[in-house]
């Protein structure tokens, strides 16, 4: 069995690493180790099917391996996670930081498929489509393989230039059906407007780090969030996608911020 959570760096362990997907464990272990140079670091894995259980199970895992209060760090999927952590559980985290969050009100959506669409050739477009229709079909057997595949596929849409080292190369754990039940209920609670209402309970400083080439565009992520929590500051990072740490020109910047932040 996989250990989890992984463990960087030195005891005590102040910061945490909250990876997106839903259903892509293990993403930010090139993160997790640039990061333990400074401090001890936790990579959680998410593995329940469930909001309320991966937040749960994330409570364990924080109070069992981290010096309490600590930093949240979460990418994507896992912005979100943490910010209803930070909500539910205010006395856990000291600081919150959102790498690439989703955009927090339905009205920034619409335009997220279309930009990636838009970055794709013509026969990259088709096989979208092919593997859409096939996450789609009931009787499909080979979803995760299908999701990685069309994460793969995303990832050039979402990267402005790309950089890949060695320590990038490890490949996130695929879970479709973690993917399809968590993002079902996720999508609903920013459809409600129950997403962005739980920022009025996190008492911590919230920092946002954005791409601006990010298909998620940063203005469903600032202005939302500076209307609901007080002490909140918003970093745009340029020519810079989705993933930061992974971008030519960006990643620099951004270990800085996190660097910054950390100490």
């Amino acid at each position: 069995m996989e250990e989890n959570p992984r463990k960087y760096g030195k005891a005590p362990c102040k910061a945490a690493l909250i990876h997106g997907g839903p259903g892509a464990a293990g993403e930010l272990a090139s993160v997790a180790r640039k990061l333990a140079s400074i401090c001890g670091t936790l990579e959680p894995m998410q593995t329940e099917k469930t909001i309320d259980g991966q937040l749960n199970e994330l409570k364990e895992i924080l109070e069992a391996h981290g010096d309490i209060p600590l930093i949240l760090i979460g990418h994507s999927w896992g912005a979100w996670l943490s910010f209803l952590f930070a909500a539910r559980w205010p006395q856990i985290v000291q600081k919150l930081i959102l790498i690439g969050s989703g955009p927090f009100e339905e009205k920034y959506v619409s335009k997220i498929m279309e930009t990636r669409l838009s970055r794709l050739y013509k026969e990259e477009r088709i096989k979208a489509g092919e593997l859409i229709d096939a996450l789609n079909d009931p009787g499909q057997r080979k979803k995760n393989e299908k999701l990685a595949e069309f994460g793969k596929l995303l990832a050039r849409t979402d990267s402005f230039r790309p950089y890949q080292s060695e320590n990038e190369n490890q490949t996130a754990k695929i879970s479709y059906e973690i993917h399809k039940s968590v993002w079902r209920e996720a999508e609903e609670l920013r459809r409600s407007g129950k997403l962005l209402e739980q920022g009025k309970h996190i008492q911590c400083p919230v920092i946002a780090i954005h791409g601006d080439y990010d298909p998620h565009h940063y203005e469903g992520v600032k202005k939302p969030l500076a209307g609901v929590i007080s002490d909140f500051r918003f970093i745009l990072l340029r020519n810079c996608g989705h993933t930061p740490w992974k971008e030519r020109e960006a990643r620099e910047s951004f270990y800085e911020v996190l660097e910054a932040e950390l100490k």
